[in-house]
């Protein structure tokens, strides 16, 4: 089990506009077996899922150690995760739900158990909201210095350009 991409998933889930099935199998790709079962409910339950994470971000980002701990706190009480081992494909390995959970059940579960497992491995303010103007982005930061700033490489780059051009246009003679 990579709890780490559980929890990069989980900002990508964070991120995804899920208006209907077709985003969410979108949203799968690479899935297929998840893609197949996706449902309108799944939908719902994904974008109630969404509203419940993100005050669990912009807690870390904004240093707040006692909200993401009590965030993913209460999220995991509220959705728990029932693991199993499996060896669908020839080697033993855990899933985070049964066989019979739903689509937003897988997702929201290898969601919390990344992030729990994150923020208890490298720090609760490992998560991130971008600092791009507008943008509202989520991310997961996994830099050695603890670094990160920016939900993509795209967003740095118009941050720094427009820190560029603001400073060329501070010294530029009037």
């Amino acid at each position: 089990m990579d709890f780490l991409r559980y929890a990069e998933q989980s900002a990508a889930l964070l991120n995804a506009d899920l208006p209907d099935v077709d985003a969410l199998r979108d949203h799968l790709a690479g899935r297929a077996w998840l893609q197949e079962q996706a449902t309108d409910r799944d939908c719902m339950l994904l974008r109630k899922h969404q509203r419940e994470l993100r005050p669990v971000f912009e807690a870390s980002a904004g240093g707040d150690v006692a909200g993401v701990v009590e965030g993913l706190n209460e999220l995991m009480t509220r959705h728990p995760v029932s693991p199993r081992i499996t060896d669908h494909d020839g080697h033993l390995h855990v899933h985070v739900a049964s066989r019979s959970a739903s689509v937003a059940e897988l997702l929201v579960g290898e969601s919390l158990l990344g992030l729990m497992t994150l923020v208890c491995d490298l720090g609760p303010t490992r998560l991130g909201v971008c600092a791009a103007a507008p943008c509202t982005q989520v991310y997961v930061d996994t830099s050695p210095n603890q670094s990160r700033r920016y939900c993509s490489d795209r967003c740095s780059s118009r941050a720094n350009v427009a820190a560029y051009r603001a400073r060329q246009k501070a010294v530029a003679p009037a």
